[in-house]
């Protein structure tokens, strides 16, 4: 069982696990809207990356979007190469469980994903979403240029706002880089469209733009 201590402190590059060089091996195509999940993605398509607690309805939230081509979970923001959900769950690859949102920006925009992402799940809960505790649970943007990142800030400080206006806590998300995207297992893509009974801890603050 993962020590409390461990479930809310990162672990540094030299402490956390090396990995493996091959690659989790995921069906290509999407089994909610049929959609290619892997690279190459059509031309004309964007990018997003979220954390926001545990992938399965994390992504369910996303997908059934206007404008979202199709959406994978996976592992990102850590440091173990190639890692098993087994071993991000053990606190010790620094990854979070995160959700890349392939979307058409001429039907849906990038702000409208980030207000999606605060509406949908409690951002000031630091390594931690709901009763999922640990820092796989994170609440995290990661952006993939400047004007991602300038956006994700912006609409952060003005979510900040109303979360004030409406006395709740300080926003705990980070904002960072978007690192490499380590595809999750097969069965936890689009999980909770396989299995529609199954967990979800995702709830947000009832607060929204």
């Amino acid at each position: 069982m993962l020590g409390f201590e461990k479930q809310y402190v990162m672990p540094s590059e030299e402490e956390a696990l090396p990995g493996r060089e091959q690659k989790i091996s995921v069906t290509p195509e999407h089994y909610v809207n049929k959609h290619v999940i892997v690279e190459p993605f059509p031309d004309h398509l964007s990018r997003a990356l979220f954390g926001l607690g545990c992938f399965w309805g994390a992504e369910r939230k996303f997908w059934s979007e206007n404008g979202v081509y199709s959406t994978a979970v996976g592992y990102s923001a850590g440091y173990t190469l190639n890692p098993t959900y087994h071993e991000v769950c053990s606190g010790m690859t620094g990854h979070n469980e995160v959700v890349l949102v392939i979307y058409d920006d001429s039907v849906c925009s990038y702000e409208q994903l980030v207000k999606l992402f605060f509406e949908s799940h409690n951002p000031t809960q630091g390594m931690r979403q709901g009763n999922d505790q640990g820092t796989q649970y994170r609440s995290g943007i990661y952006y993939f240029d400047d004007n991602q990142q300038d956006t994700a800030r912006l609409i952060t400080q003005q979510y900040q706002t109303k979360l004030m206006q409406n006395k709740l806590g300080e926003i705990t998300t980070e904002i960072l880089p978007a690192g490499e995207f380590y595809y999750a297992e097969d069965y936890h893509q689009q999980y909770l469209a396989k299995n529609p009974g199954g967990y979800c801890g995702l709830g947000g603050l009832g607060v929204g733009f």
